[in-house]
């Protein structure tokens, strides 16, 4: 059989165990055996323990489960409140109020926590009842922290980057870096665009009082904590202190320190913050030795290289292949999270990426913005069910109100095409890494 029909039988076995409800690594791990077995002659067993044992035992994979740790200990902690009354005199003056407390919040906890869905929970149960008791209309309520959830991935340290890192054989470090200026410039188009929403609808909005500056200055001491971790870990990896995993273990060390100092750590929330890390840690290790094993059978098949092969010779440009895969993103995030999204494609995507001369490091910045975009797309967008949960507001009213984001996060992307320096200027200038 050519390698078109095995594609096309692997594709279609992989749709059916979607469809069927199989758990997305389970799904990856089945089409693997099926690829090893069926269109190849290597042995199934030993190649079966080579491919588990390789995709969950990297060192850099040890960072994942205590970023994710960090997240939950400050999801269980009052710094969002805190952060909150820290923000709102300082950007309550600004076109559109208070709604840039879901933006400026929203990329803090973005670069301790690691997450889209758990920065969106995170800053949405402080800021959204305080924003809608205030009068501020329900869709740029809602819309901003939607759109504004999905820094969680972009700024780091962020959990899809290592995930993509580990799978892509790139440096963590860098990638983490490279998110940086990107986000930095998501956050600003970002508020650009609440301003230019809110003085279209400026009748609607509640003025807000004009705060004295004590009390300004006061704001900054709620904010001091988040901007603490944010450098004790950003600051050790870009000087080159720490790598990732350590950075990482410092951060968890500086949240349990945080939460000790506001009262807040107990017995009770140490062990659900531990173990809801095990739970999301164990889930992402399952889809990770899935993912693995189907890497390894496509390097068997020899389709990922007959890909690659015919992109070149077709002259395929790095414009036209983003712009293709762009389209295939959208369309898988409508079905899947972000993370199998990730490790669905890289091992068959990667090489023809390399193939046509797309720098790894800039692809992979791309890939996390093709990521967050998921988050926000119905039916399965998990910044959407979030807020569901906090709001009880239908689902696709919701995803109408993100509307105008996904347009931002597109331009980025187009922003990304036209000036790659965005992403691979600051790694460059690294003192580690």
């Amino acid at each position: 059989m050519n390698l078109l029909g095995e594609s096309f039988i692997l594709v279609g076995l992989l749709l059916l165990l979607l469809a069927l409800g199989v758990h997305v690594g389970l799904t990856l791990l089945l089409v693997g055996m099926a690829g090893l077995a069926f269109f190849t002659s290597a042995p199934v067993g030993p190649n079966l323990a080579t491919a588990l044992w390789t995709s969950t035992s990297g060192w850099s994979l040890a960072a994942l489960p205590l970023f994710v740790w960090m997240g939950e200990i400050l999801y269980r902690s009052r710094l969002a409140q805190g952060l909150f009354q820290g923000l709102s005199p300082l950007l309550s003056r600004l076109p559109g109020g208070l709604l840039h407390v879901n933006v400026v919040a929203s990329a803090l906890f973005a670069a301790v926590i690691g997450s889209s869905a758990a920065t969106t929970a995170t800053v949405g149960r402080f800021t959204l009842p305080e924003l809608l008791h205030r009068g501020y209309p329900k869709p740029l309520a809602l819309g901003s922290l939607a759109g504004a959830g999905t820094l969680g991935f972009l700024i780091p340290p962020s959990v899809i980057m290592i995930v993509y890192g580990v799978m892509a054989e790139v440096s963590v470090a860098r990638l983490f870096m490279a998110g940086v200026v990107p986000g930095a410039v998501l956050t600003l188009l970002f508020m650009l665009l609440v301003a230019i929403m809110a003085l279209r609808h400026r009748k609607e909005l509640p003025r807000e009082p004009r705060k004295p500056l004590a009390q300004v200055l006061a704001g900054l001491l709620g904010v001091f904590p988040v901007l603490f971790l944010i450098l004790l870990v950003l600051g050790s990896i870009y000087l080159g202190v720490a790598t990732p995993t350590e950075a990482a273990a410092i951060g968890v060390a500086g949240s349990l320190l945080l939460a000790g100092l506001n009262r807040e750590l107990s017995p009770r929330m140490f062990w659900e913050s531990l173990m809801g890390a095990i739970r999301t840690t164990s889930m992402i290790g399952l889809i990770l030795a899935g993912a693995g094993v189907l890497t390894l059978a496509m390097g068997f098949t020899g389709i990922p290289r007959a890909l690659a092969a015919w992109a070149v010779e077709a002259g395929i440009t790095p414009v036209a292949l983003i712009f293709f895969l762009s389209l295939v993103y959208i369309v898988l995030g409508w079905f899947l999270d972000g993370i199998s999204i990730v490790v669905l494609t890289i091992s068959v995507i990667l090489p023809v990426v390399k193939a046509i001369g797309v720098d790894p490091l800039w692809f992979g910045v791309y890939l996390v913005i093709m990521v967050e975009l998921a988050q926000i797309t119905p039916p399965v967008g998990f910044n959407l069910f979030v807020i569901q949960s906090l709001t009880g507001e239908d689902l696709f009213h919701i995803a109408r109100y993100a509307l105008p984001f996904m347009g931002v996060l597109l331009l980025v992307v187009v922003l990304l095409v036209a000036f790659p320096g965005m992403a691979l200027w600051l790694p460059r200038t690294m003192t580690g890494g």
